[in-house]
């Protein structure tokens, strides 16, 4: 891997990648300012720019389902049938990569299109999404339905043509989506049969395309998936509970976090799989990638410093803590009690035991943290779980530049204690910031000059990346 590594007294070995969709040397940073070896890239999610959702055998998978079967659920009425149409215009978007000047492109692999469910040529798809999941189907697909040969072919060829212009592929396996099949067979992710059907999945994928992938994730952002899928209801399959949202069925207090660890050990009986198998043949590194903004105390009270401390708890040591240590956080154990699943001791060690190579951050912002355990708080959102409440003002300020994203803000030092903070628990560990960028509005008469005109984007990334530059400096001194 051609990362530099920084060492120090206190961190030991850390580096850290950026995958960024801004050109190099943007306002005054350069190349010169980051290591040898620091890859600057871009990041996409299958779902999001493939299309062709029934094409060349691909199945059904959760999020195709979710933007049919009932209006509204996606503000604008869009669905990911064509999207961005990367699955024919991949060349296309290969060249508009090479041209930026990138050398690195992390995207995500469709579960449903290297697994398709065979139960989409059993009922016609008129029939089978007016259903949803709440029909009665034959589930042949799976590990049982084959592999798909397209499927395959076609990551083969985006693969091919990537390290055909120098750039690396960053590849994640599962980014929020998995074959509807498994939704109705196991619950989703909160089944323990998903366990065997991710490992599965997963092999198939490091002996396709392990000889030429020198990334892997497992997961993208399953912290936020847990709540966004099973707390507030708003990503499929739907689930939620008052006071959080008003599904048609679901438990808020426990269910993202039975996801969640069937998620994490999903994860590390994948890692074991390929550090086993594959990783000494291959030579690639494997980690996982969580969604992280950072908390600041809205007051200088020991409760706020708390707060935003318990906060970070809760989104991030949630995953790594197992992952690294072996089990959650004791913050999390004293609040949740029951909610929260236990580790075996067998489960216990197959975590510790098969730690990641790295750790990738999706860094966008920050915001305030508020302690709702000495003082009344509305919960129902994001943070709550953590008995957190978290304002984007202190004093009718608001903690940075707004965006079109309105949880979004213009935080650029964020990065850096993020970073910090990540290497100072997770010591020995290599840092990726796999997503990182600026939300930009548009409207109905936005002209192509001003969009062309990026400003505050560049804006942003430079901030950003001065921030992230001053991060690494920083882990270099002893």
């Amino acid at each position: 891997m051609a990362v530099a590594p920084a060492t120090c007294a206190a961190v030991a070995v850390v580096a850290a990648l950026a995958v960024l969709a801004a050109p190099p040397g943007a306002c005054g940073l350069g190349r010169d300012d980051f290591p040898p070896g620091f890859l600057f890239g871009a990041a996409t999610s299958a779902y999001q720019i493939e299309g062709a959702y029934l094409e060349d055998n691909k199945g059904l998978s959760i999020w195709d389902v979710f933007t049919h079967a009932q209006a509204g659920r996606i503000s604008d009425g869009r669905n990911g049938d064509v999207a961005d149409d990367h699955y024919h215009r991949y060349m296309e978007d290969v060249d508009i990569l090479h041209n930026l000047g990138v050398n690195s492109y992390r995207f995500s692999i469709s579960w449903a299109r290297i697994l398709p469910s065979m139960s989409r040529f059993i009922f016609s798809t008129e029939f089978y999404l007016t259903m949803d999941h709440k029909v009665s189907l034959i589930l042949v697909g799976g590990r049982l339905g084959g592999v798909n040969s397209v499927g395959i072919a076609f990551y083969d060829r985006l693969i091919n043509a990537l390290l055909k212009k120098g750039i690396q592929p960053f590849v994640t396996l599962n980014h929020f989506d998995i074959p509807h099949e498994l939704q109705a067979r196991y619950g989703g992710w909160l089944g323990a049969g998903i366990r065997e059907e991710f490992v599965y999945y997963s092999d198939v994928c490091f002996d396709a395309f392990g000889d030429r992938v020198r990334f892997w994730a497992t997961f993208n952002e399953p912290n936020l998936l847990s709540k966004f899928q099973f707390m507030l209801g708003v990503y499929p399959p739907n689930r939620c509970s008052p006071p959080f949202g008003s599904c048609s069925g679901g438990d808020s207090r426990r269910e993202p976090y039975v996801a969640a660890h069937n998620i994490l050990l999903s994860h590390a009986a994948a890692v074991q799989n390929y550090k086993t198998n594959y990783q000494a043949k291959q030579g690639s590194s494997i980690g996982i990638v969580i969604a992280m903004k950072w908390y600041d105390p809205l007051t200088n009270s020991t409760e706020d410093v708390r707060a935003a401390r318990r906060a970070l708890s809760f989104e991030v040591e949630w995953f790594l803590d197992p992952i690294f240590f072996g089990d959650y956080p004791r913050e999390m154990r004293e609040i949740l009690s029951l909610n929260l699943p236990e580790f075996t001791a067998e489960e216990k060690k197959l975590l510790w035991t098969n730690k990641v190579d790295f750790v990738g951050i999706n860094h966008y912002t920050s915001i305030y943290a508020k302690d709702c355990i000495y003082s009344p708080c509305k919960l129902n959102t994001y943070e709550s779980n953590a008995l957190v409440y978290a304002p984007s003002e202190r004093n009718g300020v608001k903690i940075g530049k707004p965006t079109a994203f309105d949880v979004f803000f213009v935080v650029p030092q964020g990065i850096e204690s993020a970073v910090m903070y990540v290497t100072d628990r997770y010591k020995d560990t290599i840092i990726y910031i796999t997503e990182n960028g600026y939300s930009q509005r548009i409207h109905n008469d936005t002209n192509m000059e001003e969009l062309i005109n990026d400003v505050e984007r560049v804006s942003y990334l430079h901030d950003y990346l001065k921030y992230l530059s001053s991060a690494i400096r920083e882990m270099s001194i002893c």
